[in-house]
């Protein structure tokens, strides 16, 4: 076993933060900060177009040792995340580190022992700096240690790899390494059943194995020692247990009377749930898978997923086959003529008025070229191009409306009347092209407009009763335009047909 393991280990290759390792000509990884723990990362796989992040733990909480998990706007087409906290809230970290420190603070006061289990790696070091700048700033006496182990090696390799710390760590690194605690020592097994008041950080974390569980076992009976348990625990697990309220516990065939206090801090380095909606939101996905969490919080956190980004979420069983739907996206290439026509239009949009830019944001009207012979990729053209290339004609779809003129809009004339539209339409549309077309006829771009009613000599009105009727009559891309201009005009002159 040992030389598999030594075997697989030369096959590690070392990824630096924001690096992208080039595994083949698709294929490429890329490494995010994760903040969980000391070397945590996120990782986004891209083959060709298509992409997936896989989160492991990460933390979105910056905390006394580490910073807070970040990742681009990658838009991946999944997002796997771990939600074990996928229905949990926080409440403000000062307010548990104030109630921390006064659980410990006053059980030591009154000559209890206190047992904070832990995992070797994150939690056990926040807590250790939080309590030497506690007992350094109260001057207290009581001893402090940690069992020896992982959690020694740990602070060790915290010592070494600064750069992955907080910013108040790297400040500080040059005057004092905050790993190197002056109140906090190794412990030892003889230490279990000493007397007087002391703090001692213990693995496992939930208390199911091990130091921390022996020493829960000799600590247990009495009514000033207290079980401060600052993460998570699997159902099952003595920790769960003993968070239940259990007050007699059956370990190894013994029953365990449970007298000492027993409270839940939480500390844990997993994000919460406002921590993985903050993901979502900073890479926008395009799926979202959940994993590592308890099936009836996951179905809570997907509906409320869903709902918030209109993104699918799933969250498969254990052993479950998923399959997730992409749409890669298809490079193009684009007709110079065609983008020199939209920058036209967009700089007459953005020097128009604010108020009025509305009228001029038109969707885009173009052509998807193909040309399988030559194997190119598609190219975007304008209809004119298209229609050139073809040797064809473009075919001029239309769309007509009509609005009602009032009675004394006929009386006044013709001109009268266009004379009325052209000022109207110039306010309206600032920075587009107006323009009459015969003596009762007006153009804004594509969109043509005319003044139709019975006339009479000098351009009067033969039937004034009756009033007179704007045509007006626009193609398939300027629809939103001509719709906000009717609308407009309908108000305008308070008539419709």
């Amino acid at each position: 076993m040992q030389s598999l393991i030594i075997w697989d280990v030369k096959k590690l290759v070392a990824v630096n933060l924001h690096q992208i390792v080039q595994v083949d000509s698709a294929m490429s990884i890329k490494a995010y900060y994760a903040g969980h723990v000391l070397g945590a990362a996120m990782f986004e796989i891209r083959v060709g177009q298509q992409s997936v992040v896989y989160t492991g733990d990460y933390n979105m909480t910056p905390d006394r040792h580490l910073g807070a998990a970040w990742i681009d706007k990658c838009r991946p087409d999944l997002l796997i995340t771990e939600s074990t906290y996928a229905t949990t809230i926080r409440d403000s970290k000062r307010c548990r580190e104030r109630d921390f420190l006064k659980s410990v603070h006053e059980t030591v006061e009154k000559g209890g022992k206190v047992l904070i289990p832990v995992f070797a790696l994150g939690r056990a070091q926040e807590l250790c700096i939080l309590l030497e700048s506690f007992w350094e700033r109260m001057n207290l006496k009581a001893p402090i240690y940690f069992t020896t182990g992982l959690t020694e090696k740990a602070n060790h390799y915290y010592k070494l790899f600064v750069d992955w710390t907080n910013q108040n760590i790297k400040k500080t690194f040059v005057h004092r390494n905050m790993f190197e605690f002056k109140h906090i020592k190794a412990f030892d097994q003889s230490y279990m059943k000493e007397p007087g008041p002391m703090v001692v950080f213990a693995t496992p974390g939930m208390l199911h194995a091990g130091q921390s569980l022996n020493i829960f076992k000799a600590w247990a009976s009495c009514e000033r020692n207290i079980v401060i348990i600052p993460g998570y625990c699997v159902q099952g697990t003595i920790g769960n247990k003993v968070l239940s309220g259990q007050k007699r516990i059956e370990i190894n065939h013994k029953v365990i009377e449970v007298k000492m206090q027993v409270q839940y801090m939480s500390f844990s380095a997993h994000a919460d749930a406002k921590g993985i909606m903050q993901l979502i939101r900073m890479c926008q996905p395009r799926h979202v898978m959940l994993v590592h969490g308890e099936a009836e919080k996951m179905e809570f956190l997907h509906s409320k997923i869903e709902q918030e980004f209109g993104v699918p979420c799933s969250y498969p069983a254990n052993g479950e086959t998923s399959i997730v739907q992409s749409c890669p996206p298809i490079p193009v290439d684009v007709s110079a003529c065609l983008l020199k026509r939209q920058a036209s239009l967009r700089s007459q949009y953005f020097s128009a008025p604010v108020a009025k830019r509305p009228m001029y944001n038109r969707p885009l009207s173009a052509v998807v070229t193909l040309d399988p012979e030559r194997g190119s990729r598609p190219r975007i053209v304008s209809l004119d191009e298209a229609s050139k290339a073809l040797s064809i004609r473009a075919h001029d779809l239309r769309f007509t409306s009509s609005v009602s003129l009032p009675s004394q809009s006929a009386v006044s004339g013709l001109s009268a009347v266009q004379d009325e539209l052209e000022n109207d339409l110039r306010k309206w549309c600032p920075g587009q092209v107006v323009e009459r077309t015969g003596p009762s006829g007006l153009s804004v771009g594509d969109i043509s407009m005319e003044i139709k009613g019975a006339q009479g000599e000098n351009g009067q009105a033969a039937a004034a009763a009756n009033g007179s009727r704007l045509a007006v009559s626009w193609p398939c891309q300027a629809g939103d335009t001509a719709t906000q201009l009717l609308r407009l005009l309908r108000e305008r002159y308070a008539v419709t047909t």
